[in-house]
């Protein structure tokens, strides 16, 4: 594995599980008032728009990390508009 798939399979990972602790405590309380429906839905697209980058570029650790990272974003857009 070259240095690039080493730094971009780390940083990946990091960003993607950043979202685990709001993903897990918004499906365990339900409380999902202080969370920004804006910021969700545009950071939503943007995580797809790097798959979709990654994809084109050939970049696996991009797109593993970004596909992980879309649905946990979307897990807490869902619970956010299910549970306003």
């Amino acid at each position: 594995m070259a240095l690039v798939d080493i730094i971009g399979t780390f940083a990946a990972s990091l960003t993607t599980f950043a979202y685990v602790p709001q993903a897990v405590k918004v499906l365990r309380e339900r409380k999902t008032h202080a969370i920004s429906l804006g910021m969700y839905i545009v950071m939503s697209t943007g995580i797809a728009a790097w798959i979709v980058f990654g994809a084109i570029m050939g970049s696996w650790p991009l797109v593993i990390g970004n596909g992980v990272t879309l649905v946990l974003t979307l897990t807490i857009l869902w619970t956010k508009l299910r549970y306003r």
